[in-house]
């Protein structure tokens, strides 16, 4: 039975938005935000300006565009995590997809965008939006993790504070994996997931207290 025309026409508009994101990707990494155009991205995406602008108006509202997906991507990606019996197994193999696995174009696509929110209000607003979705699901997955540990020291680490920790960190992991193509993100990935864990058992309090109960000198 062929599909109903409304839904073919529904399904033709999410293609044709999600070509025009690819292209637009590709262009800004090739390009630079700044200037790459809109018939840059018209022609990557193999179709003509006026049909571009018809799905979207301007450069940030392509930009609006990969925010809204990559939102979507995260939640999926959050989602799964919460729904496996080790939180931290989980959050260790998304940190490892994103920050190394995925083509280092992603990393210089994120430096392009928060160049230009240095000087585009818009363009700000989606970035903090963004990280602030982001703070709040790892402050989530990390308050969860630290749940489930029993030991003397569980749940000493504030989950606000070692969210932004580890925003912080992958931040420059990307910035190196743009600007170092020689740098391999493997081992500071390593060291950021073993800091994480031993916050969330009690070893490490990111604010510099003391351990509450230190174990005696051997």
């Amino acid at each position: 039975m062929p599909p109903h025309p409304t839904t073919a026409r529904l399904d033709s508009t999410e293609e044709r938005r999600t070509r025009i994101l690819d292209a637009a990707e590709s262009c800004f990494v090739r390009h630079g935000f700044h200037r790459a155009t809109m018939h840059d991205v018209a022609a990557e995406a193999g179709m003509s300006p006026g049909n571009l602008y018809r799905y979207f108006p301007s450069k940030d509202a392509i930009v609006a565009g990969l925010a809204e997906r990559d939102r979507a991507s995260v939640a999926e990606d959050f989602a799964g995590i919460e729904a496996t019996p080790d939180l931290m197994e989980a959050f260790a193999g998304l940190a490892r997809r994103h920050l190394a696995d995925a083509p280092a174009e992603k990393a210089v696509l994120c430096l392009e965008m928060w160049a230009e929110a240095t000087r585009n209000p818009a363009m700000a607003a989606i970035c903090r939006d963004f990280e602030r979705e982001i703070a709040a699901r790892l402050s989530d997955l990390y308050r969860q993790a630290g749940a489930r540990h029993s030991g003397p020291g569980a749940l000493r680490a504030d989950p606000e504070l070692l969210a932004r920790l580890a925003m912080v960190m992958a931040d420059g992991i990307m910035v190196r994996r743009a600007l170092s193509p020689d740098f391999s993100p493997g081992p500071i990935i390593d060291a950021m997931l073993t800091l994480i864990g031993a916050a969330l058992e009690g070893r490490f309090d990111p604010t510099g207290a003391a351990p509450s109960n230190p174990e005696p000198a051997r």
